[in-house]
């Protein structure tokens, strides 16, 4: 239901709508002018808003970003030109250098993962004082940096039995030098009284000495210029031979010093029981290993001592390792 107003000013005439008031009052409708000036406050408001919360938003996330790295927020200022007294062009330099590599540093402190090390840090600082303590480092020894040297392990039976099966040759001689001056044979070489004199052999070694084994005895010799000695052993793995290690080692000795003195140690075959006394001379006077021994040994002439006999060898490989703190 329309509603109709008067007014004095208007002459008396009647309206039928309110909102014709203005038109009929020559000005303009102050709904348009109200709705537009609000709009424009509105979005000039919206648009600072904004901006405020972006940079909020920035300065949250550098705190965050410093806050996960344990970082504490560090200001590097930047070079500011004062009205300071003018100073040498070198100095300026240095200046100049030590403020970039600090903040090079706190950069890397800040963001980036490769952190600088502590000797990194102090030779851009104190270099004068890393050159003198680089000159005390090389002049000290470098313990941590040297080789250990492995103690000596014994070997183990199999491991032996393994070694001297690396090296069999096909044909078997009957008298081999096996050590300067120091000769390895069997019965026939023995008894082959030439080969003896054109060999210059001055001293005789037979541990196969008996009636039933190699009989050769002194008697044999008689009549050439050479010395005899004599072991009756038994090629058997229960027989201790260990007990003439020493002694035929210390003969062998004697006679090797001789001048011009030869030694010939046989046995009947002269693998076996031959080859573990000439061993067991190589250990205790050429101070060998039983490995070395053997390796020396075996260089020249095929051996095969039995496992009785490389077991006492073993305990000789022992008792002179812990006598000369090889072990």
């Amino acid at each position: 239901m329309e509603k109709e107003y008067r007014f004095q000013e208007t002459g008396g005439k009647q309206i039928s709508d309110y909102a014709q008031l203005p038109h009929f009052l020559g000005l303009e409708p102050l709904n348009a002018l109200t709705s537009n000036f609000r709009l424009c406050h509105f979005a000039a408001l919206a648009l600072v808003l904004l901006a405020l919360l972006e940079a909020l938003a920035q300065v949250d996330s550098k705190k965050m970003v410093r806050t996960q790295c344990g970082v504490r927020p560090r200001a590097c200022y930047s070079i500011c030109f004062l009205p300071l007294p003018a100073l040498p062009a070198s100095h300026c330099l240095q200046s100049l250098q030590k403020q970039h590599q600090v903040c090079g540093d706190r950069q890397l402190e800040a963001g980036s993962t490769k952190w600088p090390s502590e000797k990194t840090t102090a030779w851009a600082r104190y270099p004068h004082r890393m050159n003198s303590l680089q000159k005390q480092d090389l002049r000290r020894p470098k313990i941590h940096g040297a080789v250990r040297v492995s103690p000596y392990q014994p070997p183990t039976l199999a491991s032996l039995q393994r070694l001297l099966w690396v090296r069999r040759a096909a044909m078997l001689s009957h008298i081999d030098e096996v050590w300067p001056n120091l000769f390895l044979g069997d019965a026939y070489a023995a008894r082959d009284k030439n080969k003896l004199t054109q060999l210059g052999i001055t001293h005789v070694v037979n541990v196969a000495a008996g009636k039933f084994q190699v009989d050769t005895g002194a008697k044999f010799y008689r009549g050439m210029p050479l010395e005899y000695y004599g072991i009756e052993a038994d090629d058997n793995p229960f027989f201790d031979l260990s007990v003439y290690f020493l002694p035929v080692a210390r003969y062998i000795r004697t006679a090797l010093s001789v001048p011009k003195g030869r030694v010939l140690v046989h046995c009947a075959m002269g693998v076996s029981r031959s080859a573990t006394v000439v061993l067991a001379f190589l250990m205790i006077c050429e101070n060998m290993t039983l490995v070395e021994a053997i390796q020396t040994v075996q260089a020249h002439r095929d051996i095969c001592p039995n496992s009785g006999f490389l077991q006492q060898l073993q305990v000789l490989d022992n008792r002179l390792g812990r006598e000369t703190g090889r072990l």
